[in-house]
């Protein structure tokens, strides 16, 4: 049978280290966050096919979309397994 009471299962505890994580990623997050909103004004950006006038922010948005997409990626890449 089980012994934890129907309403009241217990959540695993967080650890240290992803405790530690979690408050990296909200600085992060808020560091970047407030970054983006100081870089509102238009900027050039020089494509490989011309060029455009985007607003910082898009350019910054865009920028850590690409950073975290590699990252993710990078990382399945690595726990992957070989033969």
């Amino acid at each position: 049978m089980n012994d934890v009471e129907p309403g009241k299962e217990r959540k695993p505890k967080r650890s240290g280290r992803d405790e530690s994580r979690l408050a990296a990623i909200i600085v992060l997050a808020v560091l970047g966050t407030a970054f983006a909103l100081e870089n509102r004004g238009k900027t050039k950006v020089n494509y490989v096919f011309g060029s455009g006038h985007p607003r910082q922010i898009f350019v910054i948005a865009f920028c850590i979309a690409i950073g975290v997409g590699l990252g993710w990626f990078a990382s399945r890449r690595r726990t992957g397994t070989k033969d």
